[in-house]
């Protein structure tokens, strides 16, 4: 089988309340008006895909948001949403690997938390045989396409794939094409539905 996982709130946890809060500390905006205006807008969509630069994306979300910030500091706080690593997730991957299955990642992400992630949890890339992102493949879920690439690419058809993911939309997106899909709720989500495959 191929076991697909999204990354955060699959594997790694992630809060962009975190995000906010280090933004709103560093321009001394107050984090309930960060909270309001902030939006997974176009802009957002773009640079998961790799169509805008990480600088182009920094400026949009400052002026959108009325913060002030260098890079630098858009970037501490764009990179404190991890919060991290779901150990039971990572255990059953390299279970599943171990017996024999085939085990990815596909994550709408960008080069900005790429830059971050795998050096502060190097256990993640460890734990799955290929990564897919959004903004290397200039798609993001929960676009067909998307999922239609890494079946292509492992060489499986849909009936021989289960996904992993939090987000209702791409779920629903990844169950039109054929997919077993499981919505991830919490981190007792996974463990429990392999749990119950037995």
């Amino acid at each position: 089988m191929l076991y697909i996982f999204d990354l955060g709130n699959v594997i790694i946890d992630i809060d962009f309340n975190r995000v906010l809060g280090v933004w709103s500390d560093l321009s001394r905006v107050p984090l309930a008006s960060l909270q309001s205006h902030f939006h997974m807008d176009e802009e957002f969509e773009q640079h998961e895909r790799g169509e805008i630069s990480d600088e182009t994306f920094a400026a949009a979300l400052c002026e959108k948001l009325d913060i002030a910030l260098s890079y630098e500091q858009f970037t501490a706080g764009w990179q404190a949403v991890f919060v991290g690593v779901r150990p039971d997730t990572l255990a059953l991957m390299h279970k599943l690997r171990a017996e024999g299955h085939r085990v990815v990642i596909l994550s709408n992400t960008n080069k900005l938390h790429y830059a971050f992630w795998p050096t502060q949890y190097p256990e993640v890339q460890q734990a799955a045989d290929k990564l897919y992102q959004s903004q290397d493949l200039g798609m993001r879920k929960p676009e067909a396409r998307i999922y239609q690439h890494v079946l292509n690419t492992e060489g499986v058809s849909a009936d021989h794939a289960v996904f992993f993911d939090d987000n209702q939309q791409n779920i629903e997106a990844a169950r039109a094409l054929g997919i077993e899909s499981v919505l991830v709720t919490d981190n007792k989500t996974v463990p429990n539905w392999f749990a119950s495959q037995h």
